[in-house]
């Protein structure tokens, strides 16, 4: 983790499932811990850079990322408390929640492997558990956190973390709620994930730094928050 990214890694949920076991793994024997990750279709099927977008498309212009708005879904921005510097947008679909941030990354070298496994070192020191698997984007956590639910029951807050390296960005996606478990709403939500658009922009950015984000001059986005709140 970074200092630009927020420090609370749980999705934005109050939802707890029962404490269950989930252990880490491994998913390759050898990663090269440099090189990007992606699917292979991402430059046709998302998620998107900004010079493979649809410009006809009606998307919300939030800055460093675009979002493609659909029926049933809900938009946050996150704010970072004292800063009041937007960190990272929610969106809420198909009884599921899906925050994404985009960062900056290198040419040529992707981020997600490193960043993905020091996720799960922040994981397992909170008391939590997690395991690697491969998704349709490539490796990707699932992960539960120690949560106390509304009515003071303990649990796990069972979370999907991927990641995406695209050109010179990384776009970060933390996946809650149904999509879960529910084979409809993962679907769902992964190809919300898929259409979202990265504004990495031509100005230079160390590595890591959180590509900035706007609040929209037009649709309502249902009103900014606190991150982690």
């Amino acid at each position: 983790m970074t200092d630009n990214e927020p420090e609370d890694i749980k999705p934005d949920s109050e939802a707890t499932e029962p404490a269950t076991e989930v252990e880490s793994t491994d998913v390759a024997d050898v990663i090269d811990r440099d090189a990007k990750s992606a699917p292979a279709d991402r430059a046709t099927d998302g998620p998107f850079d900004a010079s493979e977008a649809n410009p006809a498309r009606p998307y919300v212009d939030l800055g460093g990322i675009k979002i493609l708005p659909r029926e049933g879904l809900h938009l946050r921005l996150e704010v970072e408390e004292g800063t009041n510097r937007v960190v990272a947008v929610g969106l809420d679909y198909a009884k599921s929640t899906l925050q994404v941030q985009a960062f900056a990354a290198p040419r040529s070298t992707g981020l997600w492997h490193e960043i993905r496994e020091q996720i799960e070192d922040q994981i397992l020191k909170q008391g939590g558990k997690s395991t690697v698997q491969n998704g349709p984007f490539g490796p990707e956590l699932v992960a539960g956190v120690p949560a106390t639910a509304p009515d003071g029951s303990q649990g796990l807050r069972v979370a999907r973390f991927v990641g995406v390296d695209g050109p010179r960005w990384l776009l970060r996606g933390v996946i809650a709620g149904e999509a879960i478990q529910n084979p409809a709403a993962r679907t769902a939500v992964e190809e919300l994930f898929r259409s979202v658009v990265v504004v990495r922009g031509s100005q230079p950015m160390p590595p890591r730094d959180l590509i900035p984000l706007t609040i929209p001059k037009t649709a309502a986005t249902g009103g900014a928050q606190p991150a982690g709140s």
